[in-house]
């Protein structure tokens, strides 16, 4: 592979892009987080490029700035206006049935929400954007009070239907509107396009038609004065809504669709410094390690209902929880999150590897009643088992100066061959990796006890997409990262590029810088 082939895999997301609509492809939309992951990955890797190589030609001219951050940006804005995303309560429903992100199939899904808090997580770490982290509060409030078991597990989905009618729960007429805000009605229905004879099978779905700045200009209004009349009436609609017939709830706990959750809360704290996601995450993942263990066994269940954990899990179950326990150690320092990480990763090379290619099977060789073990390797409504402990075993090669992991990694990614450049919307996962692969990891280490707590949450809170992180109040020879680094007075940072380091700095600033010079 060439850093040619990273660009032509972002011109083939943007070839199947909505210039106009944001998103991929026709309706049915589904969001593709990982198609927007890999645009907002690959147009910072550009732009850093840009500013490093003097000789480099204009932004415009390499296609990123115009292309693929803002295609990125655009899918975001056009769901987060749109019926697909919960205006009053928060959250994302499973898919929109148009081009415009209107009326939704309004399942809301824990995978889909996990996804996207993710995905928006970085985005409000790239651009600043402050909509952006308002949808991640709300949507992880909505995740809380929703889809939360008493016991700190994430239930799996919201059905669509309530009454027997689909949407019933979330639309609105015009009437019920004015009688529940009175004078506040006229601007609110303006701004979220709610009509006498409805947007949608003669009711309404809330549907912002035009940026909040651009309406409060038109009203002679002050943003922030604007925001706060809106935010207070949606409050208003939600109290009101809590009283109507529920959809019923899907209460399994999945293993796999909780370990998203459980990366997307440490992606929210990283992107937030919102300590309260730092430990639902932590609470979280004792939960699933524990509810889901068997008895003698270090394999996992699938499943969990009523104090009973049942089937076995299957392997994107595990990668997702590699992956999630990664994302923790990152945002706690807690090694004993890396130690599992690992355990679980020699687990399923174990018991779920197919030999002879070095991918992974998607049941256990315990599990006797299967009578073909199938392989997946496509990227879909959440990212394949595989492409997943690709990226573990990458990361964790790193992390532990494992050379087997990370010739198995590359293998796995170079075996899909052209098929990830040619199609990207069905490889997103594996695109992300392929991008960190040619363009490396940044190694960091933060060592000190001296404002070290603000240090780590100011590196958390920058954008740096490819990168291993351990942080320590001392050196510890046990982690290649952690090895061989004095410790001084002050916290010191380190970043390195395969073991070798630059000379150490002591804010994220100067990191950001450090890497910006590439």
């Amino acid at each position: 592979f060439s850093t040619n082939k990273t660009k032509e895999a972002a011109n083939n997301l943007l070839k199947a892009a909505d210039k106009e609509w944001g998103g991929f492809g026709k309706a049915p939309k589904f969001p593709q987080t990982l198609s927007i992951k890999y645009l907002l990955r690959y147009s910072h890797l550009e732009s850093i490029t840009v500013q490093s190589d003097t000789n480099a030609p204009l932004q415009e001219e390499r296609g990123w700035g115009e292309g693929n951050l803002s295609q990125a940006t655009l899918s975001l804005n056009k769901m987060i206006a749109g019926g697909i995303y919960d205006q009053i309560g928060g959250g994302f429903a499973r898919y929109s049935t148009d081009t415009e992100w209107l009326a939704p199939h309004f399942e809301k899904m824990l995978y889909d929400n996990a996804l996207l808090v993710s995905v928006l997580a970085e985005a409000y770490q790239l651009t600043g954007k402050q909509r952006y982290k308002e949808v991640i509060e709300k949507t992880m409030v909505f995740v809380q009070r929703e889809l939360l078991h008493p016991q700190l597990g994430f239930y799996a989905a919201l059905d669509a239907d309530s009454e027997g009618v689909e949407g019933k729960f979330y639309v609105w007429n015009k009437n019920e509107i004015e009688n529940l805000l009175g004078d506040e009605a006229a601007i609110f229905c303006e701004y979220y396009n709610v009509t006498e004879n409805g947007n949608w099978e003669h009711t309404n779905i809330l549907w912002v038609k035009k940026p909040l700045e651009d309406f409060a200009k038109q009203k002679n209004m002050e943003v922030g004065v604007l925001q706060q009349q809106l935010k207070k009436a949606a409050q208003h609609l939600l109290e009101a809504r809590s009283k109507r017939i529920r959809p019923s709830l899907d209460d399994k706990i999945i293993l796999g669709w909780n370990a998203l959750m459980n990366t997307a809360c440490s992606k929210a704290f990283a992107a937030t410094g919102n300590e309260s996601y730092r430990k639902l995450a932590i609470n979280n993942m004792q939960f699933l390690l524990s509810a889901f263990a068997i008895e003698n066994s270090a394999l996992l269940q699938h499943t969990w209902k009523n104090d009973t954990a049942k089937y076995p899990a299957f392997l994107d179950d595990y990668a997702f929880l590699i992956q999630a326990l990664l994302h923790l150690q990152e945002i706690t320092g807690d090694i004993n999150w890396l130690m599992k990480a690992k355990e679980l990763t020699e687990l399923v090379i174990e018991n779920f590897s197919e030999e002879e290619t070095g991918f992974f099977y998607y049941t256990s060789i315990q599990q006797a009643d299967v009578i073909v073990r199938k392989k997946e390797v496509y990227d879909g409504a959440v990212p394949s088992g595989n492409s997943v402990m690709a990226y573990n075993l990458w990361q964790l090669a790193i992390l532990f100066e494992n050379a087997v992991w990370k010739q198995r990694s590359l293998d796995m990614v170079s075996s899909l061959g052209q098929a990830i450049i040619r199609y990207p919307t069905s490889f997103g996962n594996w695109a992300c990796l392929l991008l960190e692969i040619m363009n490396g990891t940044n190694e960091i280490a933060i060592i000190g006890k001296q404002d070290l707590q603000n240090i780590h949450l100011d590196i958390m809170a920058s954008y740096i997409p490819h990168r291993v992180l351990m942080v320590a109040e001392k050196p510890s020879p046990g982690f290649p990262l952690l090895k061989d680094k004095p410790a001084t007075e002050k916290t010191t940072i380190y970043r390195c590029r395969n073991y070798t380091c630059q000379k150490p700095v002591f804010s994220a600033s100067e990191l950001i810088l450090l890497i910006n010079k590439g």
